[in-house]
């Protein structure tokens, strides 16, 4: 399997805590899931009831952190009070990363959308040194992930060059979404095996995979309201006969079915997982 120069924050298989699944995560202590992922923004100053919660599930399960708005592409400055709200509650609970999305969602106001950054030098410029700034701050890595989009404005090279210069100039790592690449190779044409081939394996430090709606059929939605799509599991294949056997979580932000068969997903994950743990793996150089 391929080498990682950083070990991953987490193993396994995981699944997004919302707060709709909270009174069916903690009337289940025993269930089958490694490590869970919450949006900062959302709990950040929680008490109560709902922040007693938190806690207990904290206390139960290894935690990433996602962020929302941090808006790293925004061509406003840079909201370092939030970047700093976010390291204390990344030591207040232990979480083990802290990830964000290469897009923006904000500029004068709050956009309450995630907005695609224009592939170009320029733009990876720009964004790499605010991601240098939030590591300054944070005294950590930061985490980006690959977005869904819906345009590409400004485009003059490809979303998985774009992505790498990212990642190459800001020194971060990378969350690598499955189906997000499955949504834009669908809405912009492209090559999804080469676009998940063409990612750095030394970067990825763990992987999302989602449901998506399908509008028609060269437009896709990010909905993460349903099951995950076979073409999306056979990409998660793909991916870890590329890369290895990475951690990977699973999101669910509406539309919950009962947790069993969220929990039928993540185990899903978990099997596949187990089976690519001792398959060889395919890189750009052929087979290892």
């Amino acid at each position: 399997m391929p080498d990682h120069t950083l070990p991953f924050p987490v193993s396994g298989a995981g699944l997004g805590l919302r707060r709709g699944l909270l009174p069916e995560l903690l009337a289940s202590p025993d269930a089958a899931i490694d490590f869970m992922e919450v949006a900062p923004e959302n709990w950040i100053g929680i008490g109560g009831r709902y922040g007693r919660q938190f806690r207990e599930l904290t206390e139960r399960y290894d935690f990433l952190c996602h962020g929302l708005s941090l808006s790293i592409g925004s061509p406003a400055p840079l909201d370092e009070a939030l970047v700093r709200q976010v390291g204390q509650f990344l030591r207040q609970h232990n979480i083990k990363a802290y990830s964000e999305h290469l897009s923006y969602c904000s500029d004068d106001g709050h956009l309450y959308d995630l907005m695609p950054i224009p592939f170009t030098p320029a733009a990876a410029d720009y964004v790499a040194e605010r991601i240098m700034r939030v590591q300054d701050i944070l005294g950590q890595r930061l985490i980006i992930e690959n977005v869904s989009s819906y345009l590409e404005p400004g485009k003059v090279m490809s979303e998985p060059e774009f992505v790498n210069q990212v990642l190459e100039k800001a020194d971060c790592d990378l969350l690598l979404d499955v189906n997000n690449i499955y949504v834009n190779c669908v809405n912009h044409g492209g090559d999804a095996l080469a676009y998940i081939r063409a990612m750095p394996t030394e970067r990825i430090r763990y992987l999302h995979i989602a449901g998506h709606f399908a509008e028609a059929d060269d437009l896709l939605v990010d909905t993460h309201g349903m099951a995950v799509k076979k073409e999306v599991w056979g990409l998660l294949d793909a991916t870890y006969q590329t890369h290895g056997v990475i951690p990977t979580l699973l999101e669910r932000d509406f539309n919950f079915p009962p947790l069993h068969e969220l929990l039928d997903e993540v185990a899903m994950v978990r099997s596949r997982q187990a089976f690519w743990r001792d398959q060889p793996v395919i890189t750009a150089d052929g087979w290892k």
